[in-house]
């Protein structure tokens, strides 16, 4: 059983949780964790069980070879890469590195930012997207991003909501970052299961005043989501601004990126057909899974990434989770409440399965 002691954890995926309290052997649908349903792919994983060899060396701190395959496969020079622990050891480092007074971030959003922030003592603004506007982000964003405030936190898309925001405002929000001396930091972690992901990311927006200068961009992407290596711990920022890349590299320890990541991710960037795969099979079951949501009464967003977030009245967590189902219970995101809820995307069978499930559990 879990021990009361335990502390309460921010985010979803606990499958050791699950397993501490029902049984190692215990069948398990994740659906808290928004990670491809297809598994590591086969390269990935033949990179991950050869590499032990080297595993009695120090890994190369600066990620040489990694740093390199990711400049090519971004289109982007090497010097603007930084390669992490995650994207959330980025997050902290950015945090760690400026050390701002005042940060802005979104409501609802990912945890990581305020936790990050909270650290070192900063005072985080939260500007909330409404729900009578579908949680998306507005112009008046825009009038939240004043001088003094030192770092803003944009994830897109959004998690939990699954939205994005229309690049025209984007481009105000970075805008208004240079006018404020502010660092606009971009979470793009999910913006490769966007229908098209070029049009939409910052990407294009790098070059321009300096971070150090006031007013930069840092993007954040993770090999997490779009090739299942949540336990690898595998993420990279770019940013066209090298005295910010350098305080952030000084921000954490020197090893960060162990060498089975290194390894897995110089794998994974040559899995063309397997992306292929995962972001048509979530483009395929996507729509699926909302209908099938709504169909049960459920109030779903029309999110736009491999996830869902959708409301209902009925308490959802614990009895699917008796069921051997975990959902993320988003009552601990700001701006939303216990009655709502965020599943990934998965595959048909899968789906299938939750929703037979939660017509069960709703009667």
């Amino acid at each position: 059983m879990t021990k009361k002691t335990d502390p309460i954890l921010t985010h979803g995926g606990d499958w050791a949780g699950f397993a501490a309290e029902y049984g190692a052997q215990a069948p398990l649908l994740d659906f808290s964790a928004n990670v491809s349903p297809l598994g590591l792919p086969a390269g990935v994983a033949a990179a991950l069980a050869g590499c032990a060899s080297g595993c009695d060396r120090y890994p190369d701190p600066l990620c040489r070879e990694l740093t390199a395959a990711i400049a090519r496969a971004e289109g982007v020079p090497a010097e603007w890469v930084l390669c992490g622990n995650g994207a959330a050891d980025l997050i902290w480092r950015g945090a760690l590195a400026l050390r701002p007074g005042r940060a802005l971030v979104t409501a609802p959003a990912f945890a990581e930012y305020e936790a990050a922030l909270a650290a070192v003592g900063c005072r985080v603004e939260r500007y909330a997207l409404r729900e009578a506007e579908g949680f998306r982000l507005d112009e008046g964003f825009l009038e939240a991003i004043r001088p003094g405030v030192g770092m803003v936190f944009l994830c897109e898309p959004n998690n939990p909501t699954g939205l994005t925001s229309p690049r025209p405002l984007l481009l105000q929000v970075l805008e208004r970052c240079r006018q404020a001396g502010a660092l606009l930091v971009a979470d793009e972690c999910f913006g490769d299961f966007l229908a098209d992901p070029d049009a939409h990311t910052l990407k294009g927006a790098l070059e321009g005043k300096g971070a150090l200068e006031g007013g930069g961009l840092l993007l954040l992407k993770a090999f997490t989501k779009l090739y299942g290596m949540a336990g690898v711990r595998l993420g990279y920022g770019l940013c066209a601004d090298s005295a910010l890349l350098a305080k952030l590299r000084a921000a954490g320890q020197p090893w960060a990126v162990s060498t089975p990541a290194q390894a897995a991710g110089l794998a994974a960037l040559k899995e063309t057909e397997y992306v292929q795969a995962v972001r048509d099979l979530i483009a395929d079951q996507r729509p699926r899974l909302a209908a099938g949501l709504a169909a049960l009464g459920c109030q779903v967003l029309p999110g736009e990434a491999n996830y869902l977030l959708f409301r209902c009245g009925t308490p959802l967590a614990e009895p699917l989770r008796r069921r051997g189902i975990l959902l993320r219970s988003c009552a601990n995101y700001q701006g939303l409440g216990p009655d709502w809820y965020r599943a990934a995307v998965r595959t048909g069978p899968e789906n299938r399965r939750l929703l037979a499930v939660l017509r069960e559990v709703l009667g």
